[in-house]
């Protein structure tokens, strides 16, 4: 078993925090290999999302998601995931190179193919 953990600086806007607007927030990226399919993010309201690590990676070629979890480009260097839930959303923006990091040491873990950009 293979666990990948990733602490990132990411700036969120949410309609349902306290933080406020564009705040510069900790977010932890977790990936375990039981789970080869899945990643989480770790939100600093203690909210743990769980998605699929393929939509994490086409999410930042162009936009993907249904549902509670949506993926996107923002730019040339960043991108965006959208949380949805019962209590609002919660758009969180990455660098870019950042998430490509994570997915590379995911692949590296499982010892597949690293993501290439």
């Amino acid at each position: 078993m293979s666990v990948v953990e990733q602490y990132a600086r990411a700036h969120i806007v949410s309609d349902a925090d306290r933080i406020g607007e564009d705040a510069v927030v900790p977010v932890v990226l977790r990936y375990d290999s039981e789970e080869p399919r899945t990643v989480r993010v770790g939100l600093p309201d203690r909210r743990e999302w769980t998605f699929s690590r393929t939509l994490l990676e086409q999410g930042l070629r162009v936009p993907t998601g249904t549902g509670e979890v949506r993926v996107w480009p923002c730019g040339r260097v960043q991108a965006v995931v959208e949380f949805h839930s019962a209590h609002g959303v919660s758009v969180v923006q990455f660098e870019s190179k950042t998430l490509l990091r994570f997915l590379r040491r995911t692949y590296s873990a499982t010892a597949q193919q690293p993501v290439t950009h």
